[in-house]
Formats: C-alpha cells, sequence, structure tokens
C-alpha cells in the first residue's frame, strides 16, 4: 500500500509504496543519496564553520603514541584521541576475532585532560575489553592498508605526489573495522546526546568521528613524510586528500539493527521516498538542473570504471551498469525526451522499465541530487524516538486487515518447508556478535535471536482464523499470550509502512549482504566490494572536503567521486 506522506506538497502518486521499496533485492541495490548522513554532517559543518584542530600530536618518527584531534561547533567541543601502534603482520586482521589493531580511537565528550588520556591509553588499545565512561561516545578502531600507507609516506616525503591509480585502487589508507556507539561498552547512551542539536538525525556522533578519523589519518602520513624527508618533503596535493576516503569492514553485527529499530528505519525510508517524489513532481525543471543530471552521468559512468571487486556477482552488475548508464545517457540526449512535462518522472519510470534495481536506485540519487533546496530539510526528519505501542482495543477484524494488505508477503509462504526455514539468526557466545547460521548444518536454533518477522506473522494469521471478528486484541491475547510482540509491531506497521523488510528472513536464498547495503548506503558509503555474503567493504567520505576546505565553493558536490582531474 503506498502511505499518505506526512509531508503535504506530495502526491501520493509520485510515492513508491513499501512493497516496491523494502524487498531485499531492491534494498541491496541502494546508493547513497545527498540525504544520507555523511552528507547532511558535511553541510552541517559548513554551515555553522564548524573549527577543527590538532591538540595533540604525541608520536615517535614511527608514527606510534597519542593524538588528539578535535573539533569545536557552535556550543560545545568533541575530541578523536587516536592510539598508534605496532602490531606484527599475522595479527593484522579485519575480523572480529582479532585483539589488536593499528590504530584505536575514543570520541571524547569535550576536551580531554592528560588523566582522561592516560586513562584511555590503558582501555582504547583493547577495544571490548576495556572500560568506557559516559564521556566516551564512540570506539572505533582500524588497520593500515599497508602497502599504500608506506607509498604515500615515502612519495611525499621525496617531495612527489602518491601514485593516483595505486590510490584509487583502494581508496583509503586505513580502514576500519568497528565504529562502536550508543552505550556499547560503558560508551554514553545515546539518550545523553540526543537532543543535542549536532547529533539530530541519525548515527551523526559516529559519523563525525569516522571524519576524524580520516583527518587523522592524513595528517599522519603527512606528518610522518616530514619527519623522514625534512625540507625535501611536501604535502597531499589537496585534490588528492580529498579523494582519499576512510575504509570500513562491515559484517553480520549491523544487519539486526535494521530490525530492531523499525520506527528509525520508516523515518530513513519516508524521507528518501518523500524526496525522490518531490522531485518527480516536478512539471517543469529548476534552471540547469537537467543540465547537471546529464553531465553527473559522464561522472558516475568514470567512478563506475574506477570501482573495481574481486567479487564476481558484484563485478557482473558494475558490467550491466556500466552499459546501461551509457545507454541512459544516449536516451537523455535526445532532447525530445527530456522536452516533456514532468521530466524528471519520465527520466525515473524509463529507467524503472527498462534497467536493472541497481541502476535504478542510482538514478533515484542523481535526480534527487540536483534539488537541495528543496529536500534538504529532509534530513532533519531522519530520525525517530518513538517505539511501537500496543493498541489492545483494536478488534480482530480490524487486525486481520492490516496482516492482509501490509503482510501479504508473508502470509503467502510456506514456513512448514525447510526451505523457508533453512536460516537462523543468533548470537556468538564468544564475542556477543550476531551470526547466521544454517539449521541443517549447526546447533543452537533454538538460541534463535527473534528476527523472524516473516514467519511470525504467517503464525499469527493462522491463530487468527480461529477467532470471531469481534474479538478484541486484550481479549485474543488472554489465550494467545505469545503474539503480543507480533502484534504490536504489526499494528505499529498501519503508522510507519516503511519499516517492515518485506522479504523471509530466514529463507534459503537470503543474502544478509542486502541489508548491510540498504544500511551503508543510508550512511553515505560507495564502493561496495563484496567478500562473502556475510560481509563487505566500503569506502567513506570519499571525495569530501578536508576541514581547510569545509568553506569552499562545491564543498557539498562529493556523490559518486572520481580520480581529480590532472593526476589521471
Amino acid at each position: 500500500m503506498i502511505p499518505d506522506s506526512k509531508f503535504s506538497d506530495v502526491s501520493v502518486d509520485f510515492m513508491r509504496s513499501p512493497e516496491q521499496v523494502m524487498r531485499l533485492d531492491r534494498m541491496g541495490s541502494s546508493h547513497q543519496t545527498r540525504l544520507s548522513f555523511m552528507r547532511s554532517l558535511i553541510r552541517r559543518m559548513s554551515n555553522e564553520k564548524w573549527q577543527f584542530e590538532c591538540l595533540q600530536r604525541d608520536i615517535d618518527s614511527d608514527g606510534f603514541g597519542a593524538s588528539v584531534y578535535a573539533v569545536k561547533t557552535p556550543k560545545r567541543t568533541y575530541s578523536l584521541i587516536a592510539f598508534t601502534q605496532d602490531i606484527p603482520p599475522n595479527k593484522r586482521t579485519d575480523r572480529v576475532i582479532a585483539e589488536v589493531w593499528d590504530a584505536t580511537f575514543s570520541l571524547y565528550d569535550g576536551v580531554p585532560t592528560q588523566k582522561d588520556i592516560d586513562y584511555l591509553a590503558q582501555n582504547t588499545p583493547k577495544q571490548e575489553g576495556g572500560r568506557f565512561r559516559p564521556s566516551e561516545l564512540v570506539l572505533a578502531r582500524a588497520n593500515k592498508s599497508l602497502r599504500l600507507f608506506e607509498h604515500v609516506i615515502s612519495s611525499l616525503a621525496q617531495g612527489n605526489q602518491p601514485d593516483i591509480e595505486l590510490l584509487s585502487s583502494v581508496g583509503y589508507l586505513m580502514r576500519t573495522t568497528a565504529i562502536y556507539g550508543s552505550g556499547k561498552f560503558g560508551c554514553a547512551d545515546r539518550e545523553k546526546i540526543a537532543s543535542r542539536e549536532e547529533c539530530r538525525g541519525a548515527f551523526q556522533i559516529e559519523m563525525l568521528a569516522v571524519y576524524l578519523i580520516r583527518w587523522f589519518t592524513i595528517d599522519l602520513v603527512e606528518y610522518l613524510a616530514k619527519k623522514r624527508g625534512g625540507d625535501k618533503a611536501t604535502r597531499i596535493d589537496p585534490s588528492i586528500s580529498r579523494f582519499l576516503g576512510i575504509g570500513n569492514s562491515t559484517g553480520l553485527g549491523m544487519a539486526p539493527f535494521l530490525l530492531k529499530h523499525p520506527n528509525l528505519i520508516h523515518s530513513w525510508v519516508l524521507a528518501k521516498e518523500t524526496a525522490l517524489a518531490r522531485v518527480r513532481s516536478i512539471e517543469t525543471p529548476l534552471d540547469g538542473s537537467l543540465e547537471k543530471f546529464v553531465q553527473s552521468l559522464d561522472q558516475v559512468s568514470q567512478h563506475l570504471r574506477e570501482w573495481l571487486v574481486d567479487d564476481e556477482v558484484q563485478t557482473s552488475r558494475i558490467e550491466r551498469l556500466k552499459s546501461e548508464i551509457e545507454s541512459l545517457t544516449n536516451w537523455c540526449n535526445n532532447e525530445i525526451n527530456l522536452a516533456k512535462p514532468y521530466p524528471w518522472n519520465g527520466i525515473y519510470q524509463y529507467t524503472e522499465d527498462c534497467y536493472s534495481l541497481e541502476c535504478q536506485e542510482l538514478v533515484v540519487s542523481l535526480i534527487i541530487e540536483p534539488h537541495g533546496s528543496l529536500v534538504d530539510e529532509l534530513a532533519e526528519t531522519m530520525f525517530s524516538e518513538s517505539i511501537p505501542k500496543l493498541q489492545v482495543g483494536m478488534t480482530i477484524s480490524r487486525l486481520k486487515e492490516i496482516v492482509k494488505n501490509y503482510y501479504a508477503w508473508a502470509i503467502a509462504i510456506d514456513f512448514t518447508t525447510t526451505k523457508s526455514q533453512q536460516h537462523f539468526w543468533y548470537y556468538s557466545e564468544d564475542k556477543l556478535e550476531p551470526r547466521f547460521g544454517s539449521r541443517a548444518d549447526e546447533e543452537g536454533s533454538e538460541q534463535e535471536m527473534p528476527l523472524t518477522i516473516g514467519r511470525d506473522a504467517y503464525e499469527l494469521n493462522e491463530a487468527l482464523l480461529s477467532v470471531d471478528d469481534d474479538m478484541l486484541v486484550s481479549e485474543f491475547l488472554l489465550a494467545y499470550p505469545q503474539y503480543r510482540h507480533s502484534i504490536r509491531r504489526i499494528q505499529n506497521t498501519l503508522i510507519m509502512p516503511y519499516s517492515e523488510v518485506q522479504d523471509n528472513l530466514l529463507d534459503e536464498s537470503m543474502l544478509p549482504l542486502n541489508l548491510l547495503r540498504f544500511k551503508l548506503a543510508f550512511f553515505g558509503a560507495s564502493k561496495f566490494d563484496p567478500k562473502s555474503e556475510l560481509w563487505t567493504r566500503i569506502c567513506m567520505y570519499q571525495g569530501a572536503p578536508m576541514p581547510e576546505h569545509l568553506s569552499d565553493s562545491g564543498y557539498d558536490d562529493w556523490y559518486f567521486p572520481v580520480i581529480p582531474r590532472g593526476f589521471i
């Protein structure tokens, strides 16, 4: 069902339905948009003129020690405290089982004293094994891309710029392997910062930590190059430093979040879909917007040529995408196609009719992009503090209607088959991290996490068929208390229709990677590099301005970044 948007300026005729949007194959084709959390944070930094300063750099000539990088917002200061150490090559791994990392980080609420730094020096490098306080907002760790790290230092030390093609093959100097916030391991709960203006929206404080880590990595290699090369050394060209992002390895730990926070996910998707609907509803395009879109197709083509992965499936998708973008470019170059009323809707409809989901979602990003004045305020709506509430006075007749309208996908599945329940989600006893198991091959299904949304709706529907329509939910629950949480979630979907993934998460064909990419796209990630069906590498903040360039013209123009001109 197509929801009535809370934004009155949007006709439901242009809104995509949850049945279309919240399917795993489309979710797994997501791309960043200008509403993504990194993009909105960069705009806030620039608009509010945040000030950045390295407060401390207590490191040796090899780059090992402690550093403090601070950012001053209009009302408060946050400090990234970075600890770097020498670790054996055989200990460097992106897996959650790692116990040591090249760099570890704490985002501190305020400016730390030396006593604070000393305390965190004993705890931050231990990560999950450390003890943290409400003064710490985010905990993170990262490993170097060893080949690139040394190459950049060596080049700069000799007065040369690094090999841009080598940099492009990776896209970053360090890769984070976990970014913890919201009360993890003793760090501050979300409630402490939720009311702060700069934290409004989703994951803003975590994205700030990542941005500071990126700044730290680039500053570190320049500092070490200066130590090694002296007066001969040079800094990274600003266009190259802007091109360098920060890497990330992400696995299953992120997936359950989407199921546990339905109202929050609804707010993310509603904002994006409202932005798309606003653009599609434009009858006469804004001056220059269509031209910018056509130009962006050329940039995207270059971005795709630089998006290199080992995964055969994703490589095939990228190759198809290249061909589709070329075809779309030719279609757009025919002036007749863009001269009609509602040209953005025409572009979208043509893409939906002719091209893959990957291309469709990329085009969604591109047609939203030139319309910042029309959509950027939606970024302020991408949060939710509400939780689903149980409506005990609802009749069973009404509940049946909701199940039929919003969970048709679930009740159509035969959950009596082995195929439909091939997988189960559980927590690792060792690392307390989510895992994805096979019922046929692994034990522990009795400890299954409550992520069985489709099966729960199916079983509830079966139970509802045996009771009178006039019965109240309160009466039904006296006889069937096991359905309390399912009913609350289903009732919530009536007012939060984008809150539910409309696919069976237990099915034999289920790919957790689709959930990961969906969430990471909202973060603002690019160049998804799947390493299996269970985890992926990504690049964050690639193309984003460095702190000293946040006030430059074009600071917000960093979608689908490409190798800077003059270095190809």
